[in-house]
């Protein structure tokens, strides 16, 4: 069953989301400043969800969004 998946990504490839670990600096109505090594404006309608993990922030993203 997983070698099927595996084919139909190559066949039909999609968006790719990853979780990305980041610090929250600063929140507005429609964007996150977020920093990974280097500081980022993250739209909140680019991401997928937020979690929380050992005080570490994860937000789910479009791959290669951020770097």
């Amino acid at each position: 069953m997983k070698r099927l998946l595996s084919i139909y990504r190559l066949l039909y490839p999609g968006e790719r989301h990853i979780w990305v670990q980041v610090r929250i600096i600063h929140e507005t109505k429609k964007a996150l400043l977020v920093d990974n090594g280097r500081r980022f404006w993250v739209p909140k309608a680019m991401i997928g969800g937020i979690r929380l993990r050992n005080n570490v922030f994860d937000i789910y993203v479009k791959e290669g969004f951020l770097g």
